[in-house]
């Protein structure tokens, strides 16, 4: 304001409506202040201009002008306060239909999804049992990430042992989802984006879809089954939306949870609208777990970080890349870290976007064959780190 530019403040609300309200009200741009998953000590901003996400060199060009002398104050701006939800709602539940009522659970974690989602699965026609809707960013009952598995225990104990279809569970702002079966069984995003690309795929034959390097193979077959494009992206969801914006695609996603609608959507990531397309279309069946849990999976391990020194996980790829012997592998993709891809898994290493680390992560359809993909990289990484303490 003090720049002279006007505003909107729509006041405390999950980061996706952020971007919505820069769509609808024709200003292309905005700003979230939000921590997203993070403790309650860390904050942050995600931006928007000009319909495209700030991020990497963009915001590092920002540096210079902030710390400039102030320029002369002008005319200020003005505020103006905006109520984005009920326009939300309305667009979704002119867009989402589902099949038939349902009962759920909804885990916020009391992060800020925990002000709409209730109210925006009830307008939908859902019955709707409430985990940790209250907002409060101390966070007292678990991290608002459905990231990690210890965050969903509660949920899926909700879920097994009350009348209960499916759990939805949050992340702190709102733009990442988290999926448990009747059954307990935790859906992830890779899977997800299966059942996601098969549906959009029925009405947009050929499309393009887009995954980061993280998901799990089966994401690409089960496109190219589908009669889609798959493309491997990298990881980060700023980079996912903007190659989404860049190609055109309807769909894309990444394994931190980050969906994009482009298909019915505006191409932003958003949980609550990704949540409401997840209901569509197990609405269609009796048991609504039984498409999720039909979705192929393979024997894979969690996220695994090997913590270095600030500066050396970006030089151990580097290096990776150039002189990594991966024999047995079929293809090699470097776009983002190494992921060597074989007949029966993957496995991959890359350096973290926004800590010193070394993110793993490995698939296979046996446990043998798991075991032989983490003895080659193992092998590989020790030859050029010999002093990493590798966490697999």
């Amino acid at each position: 304001m003090e720049g002279g530019v006007d505003t909107l403040d729509i006041g405390q609300v999950p980061t996706p409506l952020v971007y919505f309200a820069a769509h609808t009200q024709g200003t292309g741009s905005g700003v979230a202040v939000t921590g997203s998953h993070n403790p309650p000590q860390y904050n942050g901003f995600k931006m928007m201009m000009g319909g495209q996400a700030l991020y990497g060199p963009a915001v590092q060009a920002l540096r210079p002008a902030m710390l400039a002398p102030a320029a002369a104050p002008g005319t200020w701006g003005e505020r103006h306060q905006l109520d984005v939800v009920p326009a939300y709602i309305e667009r979704i539940v002119s867009d989402v239909k589902l099949a038939r009522p349902m009962k759920i659970a909804v885990d916020c974690g009391n992060g800020v999804a925990g002000a709409l989602a209730p109210q925006l699965f009830r307008a939908l026609g859902c019955e709707v049992d409430e985990l940790y809707c209250e907002v409060d960013g101390t966070f007292p009952n678990h991290h608002p990430d459905p990231a990690e598995p210890r965050n969903l225990q509660d949920l899926i104990a909700h879920v097994t042992s009350t009348d209960c279809e499916l759990g939805l569970a949050f992340d702190g702002d709102g733009d990442r989802l988290g999926v448990v079966t009747k059954s307990g069984q935790i859906i992830w995003p890779d899977r997800q984006l299966i059942l996601f690309a098969r549906d959009v795929l029925a009405r947009c034959p050929g499309a393009t879809i887009i995954y980061d390097v993280k998901c799990s193979r089966h994401v690409g077959v089960a496109i190219e089954q589908s009669g889609g494009v798959p493309l491997m992206w990298q990881t980060g969801h700023s980079l996912v939306k903007a190659k989404l914006a860049e190609t055109g695609a309807p769909l894309a996603g990444e394994m931190s949870g980050h969906i994009f609608f482009k298909e019915r959507w505006y191409g932003f990531d958003d949980g609550l609208y990704t949540g409401a397309r997840l209901l569509e279309i197990v609405s269609r069946e009796t048991d609504a777990s039984r498409p999720l849990e039909a979705l192929p999976q393979a024997l894979s391990t969690p996220e695994l970080k090997l913590e270095m020194a600030e500066g050396e996980p970006h030089a151990l790829i580097a290096a990776l890349q150039q002189q990594g012997e991966f024999a047995s592998a079929s293809r090699l993709v470097t776009i983002d870290g190494v992921r060597a891809e074989y007949p029966d898994g993957f496995g991959l290493a890359r350096a973290s976007n926004t800590t010193p680390v070394v993110v793993l992560r490995f698939e296979a359809e046996t446990e043998p064959g798991l075991a032989r993909i983490q003895q080659e990289f193992r092998q590989q990484l020790l030859r050029l780190a010999p002093q990493a303490k590798l966490p697999f």
